[in-house]
């Protein structure tokens, strides 16, 4: 069998330096395991890079190292007041004004495990202004996510929709955001509406705040955490009162990997890719909650909780009973167990609550029941990676575990 050298020598060159420092990263025991495991997968090179691929998302939740975010726009459209939500201290904090230009340089600190950056308006004009735009564009190509912030009561001018698309071209994982929308609180759905249009964006892409009063910052840090997941952590230490949706944010991603994983052609149930997920997803709980926890640790905890032995064990039952095509079966319960494995990290980091064999199984049951439900919709075939993963994000997150359901058990409050 070739070597995870060998898998990693398939990918783009791009991806290459990316995989092999998080596989470098990685702790001994889970290389160990992950090479073991390679004797169990089937000779097809596009399988294995899928798998190893969906394992490796998942440990830059557990595993990620610092990042930094860059908040860039014109002038006066907020970037300092928001930049004053996300810092941790007070002696951190910028200069605002209604001045435009009150901040003239770049001002970095310290939000947890990431850093944001400050950055002086990028659309003034003169020998101050350039230098002030090549300041914030430095900023821009140095950070690993850009949140473009946008002044809701001037809205997208020309000017910009030309600066926008001068960061979009830094191919940057990016966020746009329309602040002082309590200004436009009447015409806010319009106004956000016509700002998407004239940037090209759905509506979806684009999330109006106050940053003033703190109104739906949240929605920026759940944002960026969606689009980097070695943030996920970072947010979590930095933001306490945002640990549980960020919490479950991770579940999510690794529910609908582990519901991919189980559509391979192998006994998933029993290898190794789907105990690495859920493994490295409790070690990223445990990073969101600020809970020490070794790698061996987290996998003990994983196979304590008994979840694959039930999976395997429902798996058995409920296929002997006909219903739903198998590649269904084994995939809603590849996710309920994942879940359940977050639910139940998330209630021992934050409680101290160990969780009953008998609640784990009737958690993981519930869930079953709500997937097959609600999956049942995309029929007898086996659908593509991207199908499935999108169907199950959206099913979990109106899931009876979601935070915020009506149907969350009291375990979770």
């Amino acid at each position: 069998m070739p070597s995870v050298d060998d898998l990693l020598d398939e990918f783009p060159d791009r991806s290459q330096a990316q995989l092999r420092s998080m596989w470098t990263g990685l702790p001994a025991p889970m290389q160990l395991e992950l090479q073991r495991s390679l004797d169990l997968l089937p000779g097809d090179v596009k399988l294995w890079k899928m798998l190893l691929g969906l394992a490796l998302m998942q440990a830059k939740i557990a595993f990620g190292d610092k990042h930094t975010v860059a908040l860039v726009g014109p002038a006066n459209a907020g970037k300092s007041t928001l930049y004053n939500q996300f810092i941790r201290r007070a002696p951190d904090k910028a200069a605002v004004g209604p001045i435009p230009g009150t901040t003239r340089t770049n001002q970095s600190a310290d939000a947890g495990l990431f850093t944001v950056t400050d950055t002086p308006g990028a659309d003034a004009v003169g020998p101050v202004g350039e230098a002030e735009k090549a300041a914030a564009l430095a900023a821009a190509a140095q950070a690993d996510f850009l949140v473009v912030v946008f002044d809701a009561a001037q809205g997208i001018r020309k000017s910009e929709r030309a600066l926008y698309w001068e960061f979009a071209q830094l191919e940057k994982p990016m966020l746009v955001v329309l602040n002082k929308i309590d200004l436009v609180r009447r015409d806010r759905a319009r106004v956000a509406a016509h700002a998407a249009q004239n940037l090209d964006l759905d509506a979806a892409q684009v999330v109006p705040i106050s940053a003033k009063d703190g109104t739906d910052v949240e929605r920026v840090l759940l944002a960026i955490a969606k689009a980097e997941p070695e943030i996920v952590a970072a947010l979590g230490q930095a933001l306490p009162e945002y640990r549980r949706r960020l919490a479950w944010t991770a579940i999510t991603g690794a529910a609908s990997t582990s519901a991919v994983i189980a559509l391979t052609p192998l006994p998933i149930l029993d290898v190794f890719p789907l105990l690495a997920v859920q493994t490295s997803l409790v070690l990223g709980i445990a990073r969101i909650y600020q809970y020490e926890l070794t790698f061996e640790r987290a996998r003990e905890l994983t196979v304590t909780f008994g979840l694959g032995f039930l999976g395997r064990t429902l798996f058995q039952e409920l296929s002997k009973l006909g219903g739903p095509p198998g590649w269904l079966l084994a995939a809603a319960i590849a996710s309920s167990t994942t879940v359940v494995m977050g639910y139940a990290a998330m209630a021992w980091f934050e409680r101290g609550e160990r969780l009953t064999a008998e609640t784990l199984k009737q958690l993981t049951q519930t869930m079953l029941s709500y997937l097959l439900d609600r999956l049942r919709g995309l029929g007898q075939k086996k659908p593509s990676k991207g199908s499935l993963q999108e169907r199950m994000a959206e099913a979990l997150n109106g899931s009876p575990l979601a935070p915020g359901s009506a149907e969350t058990p009291a375990a979770a409050e």
